[in-house]
């Protein structure tokens, strides 16, 4: 039977295929992204995914391999993980009172088979003090994470609203991905019915 494998090493992507009670093995993608900033938000996350499932697939191709990108956008420009401290901060008072998109984009390859697909959900933040701004930072919470911070942990306090899929902004759209997963025959109650 196929064996799903993950080409991240995100530990909330991890968590929200187990949570979900999928088996999974993780085989992180090892190339170095190419980011094309003529694509649109949606074709350059779709993209991203789709070369990290690539990379993966090309060594396990008997298998169904899982790739999933997330990238920030706010006003146009793409927020990616901060290079430190400084851009940490700047994301955070840019993105400060305004209202953003996250964009997940997944690419699912089996043998002849790929599904590629993105969703957006817009988030918006609460007006920011610099006293908020600089503990955010100082917990060390931003730094591997597009946009600066992260919706499921201590970024939690600086978000006023979402509208759309509260899992895309953590990494993956839990909901869509089981469904589609479903079509390659990957399941929860399939992969227990085999331990």
């Amino acid at each position: 039977m196929k064996r799903l494998i993950l080409a991240s090493s995100s530990p909330r992507r991890k968590e929200l295929l187990s949570m979900n009670l999928l088996s999974y093995e993780v085989i992180p993608s090892t190339i170095q992204e190419v980011m094309d900033p003529s694509l649109s938000p949606e074709e350059l996350v779709c993209s991203l995914a789709r070369q990290k499932a690539e990379d993966v697939f090309g060594l396990h191709s008997e298998h169904v391999v899982l790739g999933a990108d997330t990238i920030v956008v706010n006003n146009g420009t793409v927020l990616g993980k901060p290079a430190g401290r400084e851009e940490a901060v700047a994301a955070l008072r840019s993105l400060s009172g305004r209202t953003h998109t996250v964009y997940t984009g997944v690419c699912i390859l089996s043998e002849g088979v790929e599904r590629l697909f993105s969703v957006s959900t817009d988030v918006t933040f609460w007006e920011l003090t610099e006293a908020e701004i600089e503990y955010y930072v100082n917990s060390g919470e931003p730094f591997d994470k597009a946009g600066s911070y992260g919706i499921q942990g201590l970024g939690a306090r600086l978000v006023q609203s979402i509208a759309g899929d509260f899992y895309s902004v953590v990494g993956l759209p839990v909901s869509r991905v089981v469904r589609e997963l479903e079509s390659f025959g990957i399941s929860a109650v399939s992969q227990e019915d085999d331990i």
